[in-house]
């Protein structure tokens, strides 16, 4: 699928980081790679890949906005205290979760979690969108050097 990506270029790489942002499995570094190696900019690629992997966590964010705290206890068998524990964590601490929202498999419960706890939305938003444009740009920096 990555290959197929390739092919469309800066386009490729936000579907790709989207997808990455979101609960399915992906890997868009390895999109961003391949794209500077083959002379894409590196500014422009940082960019996209910021913009897709930041729409993708907000998207998680509001599929946590939509649920409910009931289905929580229902469906994924967790007790009223144990969620209340985190709610309290989350909750103080919201910008820095949504910061380290690109982090993989953590990161989408805490896109997720900060949607259900109905967290700012302009804070989660900026804070994500810092956090990913500094993943970004580490990785953009470390490609740029071995290529």
């Amino acid at each position: 699928m990555a290959e197929g990506l390739l092919e469309y270029n800066l386009w490729g790489l936000f579907l790709a980081s989207f997808l990455a942002a979101t609960v399915v499995p992906f890997s868009s570094e390895a999109v961003l790679s391949v794209l500077i190696a083959s002379g894409t900019g590196i500014k422009s690629a940082i960019l996209v890949a910021t913009a897709g992997n930041c729409l993708g966590g907000m998207s998680s964010f509001a599929i946590g906005y939509l649920g409910k705290w009931e289905w929580i206890e229902k469906y994924l068998r967790v007790k009223r205290e144990s969620i209340e524990k985190w709610h309290d964590r989350l909750y103080k601490r919201g910008a820095f979760f949504a910061f380290f929202s690109w982090v993989p498999f953590v990161g989408d419960v805490f896109s997720v979690g900060l949607g259900l706890l109905r967290a700012n939305i302009l804070i989660t938003a900026l804070s994500m969108l810092a956090g990913r444009f500094a993943r970004y740009l580490v990785w953009g920096w470390l490609t740029g050097l071995v290529f």
